[in-house]
């Protein structure tokens, strides 16, 4: 009787002040009342009670759901349909209590390791196995551990690849095998791979922009050949002679500290890392492939709407590796995400935390709109960061539009999914993409337009501004850049960016790119230093403007045009490029439809200045920069990257216009600035990686 009188109080003092709160605690139980004293045990019972309640008031309230700090395990996703919805006035607000940080994990403990004679922990799972439940990933004190792979360090290289087409397609087969073949000290490794690992062992192999992950079905000791099947190799990111390739997943790959492997029987092995011991390790392997859907019925117009998601902290999220592998797909666009919303408006998701994920961290789908994703901290990611929209160009209520990405600090992403990006805009229109800091991606920090060419794009009107993105490429992948462009996106503005330490394997590495079909983008008030192979970049485009950039200090070219159409290109106008090596332009310059003109252009390291294999003379001939200007910009400091200007009397030459570069990046308390900093440590290795890349001079 005491709970129904609670109950009783609680519906009549929330409804005389139209806001009705409720409670969730990690010592709750779903079976209480939800109040402070008495909450809830989980997210879903909260939401019940919502439902519950609006269903007994016949009328509009605000509810919110203070959720206190502790750490929860999710047995099932948190999802909300169209019925948990809002309105402007009344939200639904799911927040964290007071300086709490509620950590919500969709993964499970492993617990009961021994330690093996030769150094080697194992734990029998019982519900685990090659019939029952498997896991991809693993998380160990925090940190993403290593699936047993060989080899430890680098790659192995493929000698020659056979394909044997089964099912026919356009423009590559629908299924196909192929045939891997090594090099007799290549393969030396594979000689260890036993009938046990057949179901397990895969391999990875790195293409341009891309990469292929594959199960194998039959290994050749004698022939030195690795036998798959799947999809035919696309032609333009195929396995053929040189190509990098990885072979993960078996156990005699368990070679290394920090390498784990789950054998069919359900036993899990790892070796441990210097200092770890049972008493102060923590191993938790993810069960849950969603943490957060908000999904409505587009067709029937049935929105989630109206939802608030603050200060929640999700992790441990699998992404399970299918039968088929992962066949390559740019961006990683094929995989899922951990929050993810469909049908819904007005959401807005900030000061949230998510992180030891096997995907995406957040996916804004198929007819999202009006909705935030502010002062997120996003890291330790199988995928990337915040994606939005379609693959396809889907108008009116399916269309993925307005949608705010700001001051969110985005790291360490790529982590399964190499070809994943920091932010990644598909057919989608009138975002703004401002005041993020993403960094330590292997491919791509920001990437805009889902159209190859120029077919119909719904990805216009984007504003890409003030972000800051750093450190992305690793050697690893190429033909990727800081920020990246796609298809007709008439009305994008690129503006205010930092961008800066992009490095690719061979080709790429731009600070900006605009790739295919690239239409209607303004590039201005750029700062872009220390790329691979250019600060700016079109392949083919029309009617772009790139317009008072810094582009300072590439290795191989300062900017590049690749295809030439009769069409105007891009206007390339009062920008300043700076270098100490390499070409001042490279590419189809002498045919390109394109206006240069009033730019400054300096050499710090002499008086080689090398247009597309003309000087400076033979480049004025061809009709640019007949205004243009040699001479030294005058910054503060160009060896620390200090772009200030010690004298503006070069720059009004050209009508330049200074902008304030270090209002880049995301904004906020010095702890959230602190935050969104890489280690000395990583960058000190992506300098060395970059060195030692330049060295081998690697080629497309």
């Amino acid at each position: 009787m005491g709970f129904r009188f609670l109950i009783l109080f609680i519906l009549i003092s929330n409804f005389l002040n139209a806001q009705v709160r409720f409670y969730v605690s990690p010592l709750g139980a779903d079976g209480n009342p939800g109040t402070e004293t008495h909450p809830f045990a989980t997210l879903n019972a909260a939401r019940d009670a919502i439902r519950a309640h609006k269903a007994a008031m016949g009328q509009p309230q605000s509810y919110t759901v203070v959720v206190q700090d502790g750490y929860y395990v999710m047995k099932e996703p948190f999802e909300l349909g169209p019925e948990d919805s809002g309105t402007q006035e009344h939200p639904i607000t799911y927040t964290a209590a007071e300086g709490a940080s509620p950590l919500f994990s969709g993964g499970k403990k492993i617990t009961g390791f021994k330690v093996l004679g030769n150094g080697v922990w194992q734990a029998k799972i019982p519900e685990a196995g090659y019939y029952k439940w498997r896991f991809d990933q693993l998380y160990v004190n925090g940190k993403r551990a290593t699936l047993a792979r060989t080899p430890n360090k680098g790659f192995l290289k493929l000698d020659t690849v056979t394909q044997t087409t089964w099912v026919k397609g356009s423009p590559y087969p629908a299924k196909a095998q192929q045939e891997l073949f090594f090099t007799a000290e290549s393969f030396e490794p594979l000689k260890k791979v036993t009938v046990a690992d057949m179901p397990f062992i895969r391999f990875k192999a790195y293409h341009k922009w891309d990469y292929t992950l594959r199960h194998i079905s039959d290994i050749d000791i004698d022939s030195f050949k690795v036998v798959s099947s799947g999809r035919g190799m696309k032609p333009w990111n195929e396995l053929k002679k040189g190509k990098r390739v990885v072979f993960e997943n078996y156990k005699a790959a368990l070679d290394a500290p920090g390498e784990w492997f789950l054998s069919k029987e359900g036993v899990l092995s790892y070796i441990p890392l210097k200092g770890e011991t049972l008493e102060n390790t923590t191993f938790i392997a993810p069960v849950l492939e969603n943490l957060v859907r908000m999904v409505g019925d587009v067709e029937s117009e049935s929105f989630v709407a109206h939802i608030k998601i603050k200060g929640l902290r999700f992790m441990h999220c699998h992404y399970g590796i299918p039968l088929t592998g992962y066949e390559p797909t740019q961006a990683a666009a094929s995989i899922n995400a951990a929050i993810y919303t469909e049908g819904a408006h007005h959401i807005a998701i900030t000061d949230c935390e998510v992180a030891n994920i096997g995907q995406h961290a957040i996916w804004l789908g198929e007819g999202t709109h009006s909705s935030k994703v502010r002062h997120n901290y996003l890291h330790d990611l199988g995928g990337g960061g915040v994606y939005l929209g379609s693959f396809k160009a889907l108008e009116g209520k399916y269309h993925t539009h307005h949608i705010t990405v700001d001051n969110n600090i985005i790291l360490h992403g790529g982590q399964e999914f190499p070809p994943a990006v920091g932010v990644w805009v598909g057919h989608s229109s009138d975002n703004e993409i401002t005041h993020n800091d993403i960094a330590d991606f292997y491919y791509t920090g920001i990437s805009v337009g889902w159209v190859w060419g120029y077919k119909p794009s719904l990805a216009k009107r984007n504003t890409i501004a003030y972000n800051h993105l750093h450190h992305i490429g690793w050697n690893l992948l190429s033909d990727m850049a800081g920020i990246y462009t796609l298809g007709p996106s008439e009305g994008t503005t690129v503006t205010n960016n930092r961008v800066h330490h992009i490095h690719a394997y061979s080709y790429g590495g731009w600070g900006l790119y605009a790739d295919e079909g690239t239409t209607g983008v303004t590039f201005k008030d750029n700062l872009v230093y220390n790329t691979k192979t250019g600060g700016f970049q079109q392949n083919y485009g029309k009617d772009n403007v790139v317009e008072n950039n810094i582009l300072a200090f590439a290795h191989k070219y300062q900017m590049q045009c690749t295809v030439a159409e009769e069409h105007k290109s891009f206007t390339f106008t009062n920008n300043i490029v700076i270098f100490k090596e390499g070409m001042v332009a490279k590419g189809a310059w002498d045919e390109v439809n394109a206006h240069l003109d009033k730019n400054i252009y300096w050499n710090v390291s002499g008086n080689q200045y090398d247009f597309n294999g003309k000087d400076y003379t033979a480049w004025k001939n061809l009709g640019f920069d007949r205004n243009s200007k040699i001479t030294d910009p005058k910054f503060v400091d160009t060896a620390g990257f200090d772009f200030r200007f010690t004298s503006k009397s070069a720059i009004r030459k050209i009508h330049f216009k200074p902008f304030d570069y270090a209002k880049a990046g995301v904004y906020g308390s010095e702890e959230w600035h602190a935050k969104a900093d890489i280690p000395q440590a990583m960058k000190e290795a992506f300098d060395a990686t970059v060195e030692k890349n330049l060295k081998l001079n690697i080629q497309r």
